[in-house]
């Protein structure tokens, strides 16, 4: 921020108590003025513009008297740079549909730029974006929040339940998360999941994308599956039995916007699809680790909700163990908990907080053995004791990682370093 606005005063508010620890060089700017600890919200309103950092909630605060003062640095581009932006957004799929998007664009030659929650900083490239510039940005509901403008293109995934320690309801969740199209120009174009309950039901304009894993959806523009092929407007464009390493539907569906865009766009489709054919998955989103002693392990870490989970296990198709369970923050697990009751899993291994309700819920199941445990550790050696070779052992959790792990990425680089490792002798307290 500093080097953008050299002459600038400059506030710094956060609730830690040794931000100037973190950050020494704040102590040796002459016009820069730190709050910290518990009251550090206090004196918004004196302020004349806010940049809010995507995870600061305001949930239990009161911000009238400053509310219309917030803005971020997705703002900032979007109001005063002259670049197309493409903003990608949905409560799964958002880093793998941008990465390919990236990529896609990359390998036909654009000067591409990834941008926000995945990729660089958007104030660490404005210097490097020109006028003929394309904007990749992975855009989280924080991020959209108090946003009032809209990328040229924005693509709604889906939305289920999540982050509602954050919000105050589902809807104040989704209606974040409708910001990416709701500032949008008469010429700019939403690419929508029309599949999804509650983003069916908006009003959309002629001129947007629909997109469905089903049939011909009869919008004037949409991308859909009809035996096994997938359609853009009519037109058939991939077989969807093509070798490609993502897998399962939801990765599809994925697919299915990056598709739409290059229609938009007008790229060229065969060289798309070879791209699309080459992606990997990322790192904690079905990520394969190894066949180890006969049995196949994956990480997905990244799986914060319990559709995510349902996705992954459906894409893997021979999960024989799920590792499952963490933070409890207040999303209803049934689909999850009756979608295993019906499914052919032997070995569920429910780790703290909202594994208690997996086990409570399933340990009475004849077909299954249901283990409570308290760590990864724990977990992955049960794991190597009871899951049968030739078969799939899988971290998904359906909840998020904090106040047990830093972050997902953690928890699944522990599922991935047990997994691959000799753990029958290490205990918890060897663990650094």
């Amino acid at each position: 921020m500093r080097r953008n606005f050299p002459e600038k005063q400059l506030f710094v508010a956060d609730r830690s108590t040794n931000l100037l620890e973190k950050y020494p060089e704040f102590m040796e700017d002459m016009k820069l003025e730190v709050s910290m600890g518990e009251n550090y919200l206090n004196g918004m309103e004196q302020y004349d513009l806010i940049l809010k950092a995507p995870g600061i909630s305001f949930k239990n605060w009161n911000i009238k008297s400053f509310e219309d003062k917030i803005t971020n640095q997705l703002q900032l581009l979007l109001e005063f740079v002259d670049v197309f932006s493409i903003g990608v957004t949905g409560t799964k799929g958002k880093s793998t549909t941008s990465s390919l998007l990236y990529q896609v664009l990359k390998e036909q030659g654009k000067d591409t730029f990834l941008l926000a929650n995945i990729g660089q900083p958007i104030l660490d490239e404005i210097e490097n974006l020109k006028k003929n510039s394309i904007v990749v940005l992975e855009l989280s509901s924080h991020s959209l929040q108090y946003v009032k403008n809209s990328p040229n293109i924005a693509l709604l995934l889906n939305l289920y339940e999540e982050h509602l320690d954050h919000y105050i309801s589902f809807e104040e969740y989704a209606q974040a998360k409708f910001n990416i199209t709701k500032y949008q120009k008469p010429e700019d174009i939403l690419i929508y999941n029309i599949d999804n309950e509650t983003i069916k039901n908006h009003i959309f304009r002629e001129k947007d994308y629909a997109v469905t894993l089903h049939n011909n959806p009869n919008t004037k523009n949409s991308v859909y599956i009809q035996n096994d092929d997938i359609y853009c407007n009519n037109r058939p464009i991939m077989n969807t039995n093509i070798k490609r390493k993502l897998k399962g539907s939801h990765h599809l569906n994925n697919i299915l916007f990056v598709l739409a865009v290059c229609d938009i766009l007008k790229l060229d489709f065969e060289k798309a699809i070879e791209t699309i054919q080459n992606f990997e998955a990322l790192e904690h989103r079905m990520e394969f680790v190894g066949n180890i002693d006969a049995i196949e392990y994956y990480n997905d870490s990244i799986a914060t909700i319990p559709q995510a989970t349902i996705n992954t296990i459906i894409a893997l198709e021979k999960v024989n163990t799920l590792i499952v369970g963490g933070k409890d923050r207040g999303i209803d697990q049934t689909e999850l908990i009756v979608f295993l009751q019906n499914s052919a899993i032997e070995n569920i291994i429910c780790l703290p907080k909202t594994g208690e309700l997996f086990y409570d819920a399933l340990k009475e199941e004849k077909s299954k053995t249901v283990f409570m445990v308290q760590t990864m550790l724990e977990a992955v050696k049960i794991a190597k004791q009871v899951t049968k070779k030739n078969t799939i052992c899988l971290l998904s959790p359906a909840a998020s990682s904090y106040g047990y792990f830093k972050n997902f990425e953690e928890r699944g680089n522990l599922f991935k370093k047990f997994a691959r490792d000799d753990i029958k002798n290490i205990q918890n307290n060897d663990l650094t």
